[in-house]
């Protein structure tokens, strides 16, 4: 299963590129689907790709939801 998953965007590369982090783990990934992001924005990340942004707090709430469901690991077990 193929879980989309909040990440933190950590540094903005070139060619519309960024490496974020969730969980510890840093992942590059391509946010040319989503508009005016920046360092510190939380965005939904799916197959590698940034699809949306949302705000800090409803990226811990999902976070903590999806680790009480027991989907988290399989989520970050993913993206490594």
């Amino acid at each position: 299963m193929c879980l989309a998953i909040p990440v933190r965007v950590e540094r903005l590369e070139d060619n519309d590129q960024a490496t974020a982090s969730v969980g510890g783990i840093m992942r590059r990934i391509d946010v040319s689907l989503v508009e005016d992001v920046a360092v510190g924005d939380y965005v939904i990340l799916h197959v590698g790709f940034a699809l949306s942004k949302l705000n800090e707090s409803e990226a811990q709430e999902t976070l903590r939801l999806m680790s009480e469901s027991g989907v988290l690991e399989e989520a970050l077990d993913e993206i490594r």
